[in-house]
């Protein structure tokens, strides 16, 4: 969760106890609920709202997906062909530093 382990959210609950006072800290916790409630309701009538657009454009789901999925498909080919080319590469720089290096280092 955030990166913050379980010492570190007992430390930042132990502070928050004593900034607030115990009788704080529940109605903290309610009014913090009902916010994330709010924000997650929000996200997913966007969400929403972006859906139906779509669909009244003429994009449903199934052609999303095969669109998504062609674009992924692109990308990661466009990836692999450059980091086959970047290793070759950098195989061949190796290469070329262990022959210049290798009678230095037979000198010690």
């Amino acid at each position: 969760m955030f990166g913050i382990g379980g010492g570190e959210l007992i430390f930042i609950l132990f502070i928050v106890l004593m900034l607030f006072g115990s009788d704080k800290v529940p109605e903290i916790a309610r009014t913090m609920g009902k916010a994330m409630a709010q924000l997650k309701n929000a996200t997913n009538d966007i969400k929403n709202e972006i859906q139906k657009g779509a669909e009244e454009n003429g994009f449903d789901r199934k052609s999303l997906n095969e669109m998504t999925g062609n674009i992924n498909e692109e990308i990661s080919k466009a990836k692999n062909s450059l980091l086959g080319d970047a290793t070759q590469e950098f195989e061949k720089t190796k290469e070329d530093i262990d022959t210049i290096t290798g009678p230095i280092k037979r000198m010690r």
